[in-house]
This record gives C-alpha cells, structure tokens and sequence, in this order.
C-alpha cells in the first residue's frame, strides 16, 4: 500500500497538524456513524500532539480511546501507555472521552489478552483513526524484531484483538492490537520525530524482511494508505 510522506519544520507544527486531521476524522465518524474510536501509541514523541489534541472542540463523549499496545505494568507505573495517555490526552475537553485500557490486573498476562480482546471488540471494526510509532529497531506497535509471537501479529488473515508479545527488545512483556485489527484504519498514521527515525524509515524501504524490522509490514501490506508524519 502506498505511504504518504508529510515533513514539517519542528514537532508544534506536526503537533498541531496531526491534531487537527484527527479531530476532523473524529468529528466526521461521529456525523456519519454516531461514534468514534481512537488507537494511539506510547513513547516520548506523541505527548505534543496529545496534549494538542486534547484541547480540540469535538463531542468527546462520543470518543473511545484505546491503545495500540501497552506494557505489562499496572496503570501507575511510569512505564504504562496507559498512564502516559491518561496524563496528557485524557484531559481538558478530551477528559470526555472514554477509555479502554489493555492491562488488566488478571492472574496472567494471556488472561490480560483475552479480557482486552473483549473488551475492545465493539470499536475498531475498523478504527476510524490509528497513530502508530516506531523505534529505532524498525519495531510498531508491540511488534518487535524476532517477537515470540511476530508471525501471528503480522498475520493479515488472522483475527482481531489483542496478542502477548515477548522480545528482548521490548522489556517487559507487552500486549498489542494484532496487524489485523490495525491495518484498515480509516485513518492510519505513523508519527515518527528525529532525523534518527527518518534514516530508520530509509532503512526499512530499502529492505522486505519483515521478521528484521516490522515496520515493513506496515509499510508495505496495509489495506489503507499510511500517512507517515515527521518533523526533525
């Protein structure tokens, strides 16, 4: 599928625009479905243009925000997506919104996996909008070089929810959306900041194994076109 390149001159000008493109698909699923339904990233570079977002004049309450994968950990640590969004979207008019977490305090981390399946099946069939990163190993999502579980992950004809996830790479185990369950969004986008991540993207498109860096999945077997967003 094709990607579309858009390069801005620092992070506020990709924060805002990035926010105003989401709130509009937002608004506009909710004019035409009713609902919305958000999957977003963790990490250092979405904080911006969470906090961005959060501020746009939409029917929040109409909004279901999850996320694409989280950690192991409970809520409060410093190391959950969950808390990271609940810190910097899940405020001012966005403090409307609902969310669905994918940690749950269960006996297992596969327990984890089933409880979050079902508890997101109602939204993302598909996403109207996803937000993706990337590391500097090529990997998005939970979907990590070498991943106990990466063949399943990518596997396009397989269900969707939520997959356990272990790799060297990824520190804790983690849970993640399933390739599936992602690549169909009405609106999907990878964020990426930093000339470090653009040399990595340059990598990633000059190579196909996917098993290497993940990102190429992405990349290149998307049902809908990527819109990639980068600043330096």
């Amino acid at each position: 599928m094709t990607a579309h390149m858009h390069e801005f001159p620092d992070a506020a000008a990709l924060a805002a625009t990035l926010a105003d493109e989401v709130a509009a698909r937002l608004a506009a699923a909710i004019r035409d479905r009713g609902t919305a339904s958000i999957a977003v990233s963790g990490g250092s570079t979405p904080k911006r243009f969470f906090e961005t977002l959060s501020t746009r004049d939409i029917d929040w309450a109409k909004v279901t925000v999850t996320l694409v994968d989280e950690r192991f950990v409970p809520a409060d640590s410093d190391r959950s997506n969950h808390k990271l969004v609940a810190t910097h979207l899940l405020k001012d008019k966005a403090a409307a919104a609902k969310f669905i977490p994918l940690y749950y305090d269960v006996a297992s981390i596969e327990d984890a996996a089933v409880k979050a399946t079902e508890e997101t099946a109602g939204i993302g069939n598909p996403f109207d909008v996803a937000i993706l990163g990337m590391g500097g190993d090529g990997h998005t999502a939970s979907f990590f070089p070498r991943g106990n579980n990466l063949d399943q992950a990518l596997d396009l004809s397989g269900p969707r929810g939520i997959l356990t996830m272990q790799a060297e790479g990824a520190g804790e185990e983690r849970l993640t959306f399933s390739f599936a369950s992602l690549a169909d969004a009405r609106f999907l986008a990878l964020h990426i900041e930093g000339q470090g991540k653009k040399d990595v993207l340059q990598q990633a498109n000059s190579g196909s194994d996917e098993s290497e860096m993940p990102i190429r999945a992405v990349l290149t077997r998307s049902v809908s076109i990527v819109d990639i967003y980068w600043a330096p």
